[in-house]
Order: C-alpha cells, then structure tokens, then sequence
C-alpha cells in the first residue's frame, strides 16, 4: 500500500485518467473528490462488499430455481 500526505486542495493522480483531490479535513474525517471516467464504478469498500454478497446470494436463488425446472421437462 502506497501511503501519501496530502493537505487540503492537493491532488493524488492515478494513471492518466483519474485523480483523488482533498476537499477538506476535519478532525478524524478527511472528505475527497473523486474524478474517473464514468465507466469506472466507484463505491465504498463496505458497500462494495455488500452489492458481491447480494450478488453471490442472487446467482444461488438462481441456481436453485433452475434446478426446480430442470425436472419439469
């Protein structure tokens, strides 16, 4: 892990096309912009891990589901 120092309005660029820009700090709180390509999805790790969950479970609801047909023919 890369780890930088940044102070508010300074910028961290990443490969040619995105940036991270410190917006503001406060206390323990750090708020950034984030400029990417609109086909990058950005999320928060925690819901990040969410949306592979549901994800997960949804392929298995499929699964089962086709299973349940494969019988009928």
């Amino acid at each position: 892990m890369l780890v930088l120092t940044r102070k508010k309005g300074e910028v961290i660029k990443i490969g040619d096309d995105m940036e991270i820009t410190i917006v503001a700090t406060k206390g323990e709180q750090v708020k950034i912009g984030i400029s990417a390509p609109k086909n990058v999805e950005i999320y928060r790790k925690e819901v990040y891990e969410e949306i592979i969950a549901e994800n997960k479970q949804a392929s298995v609801d499929v699964a089962a589901v086709m299973n349940l047909f494969k019988g009928k023919h």
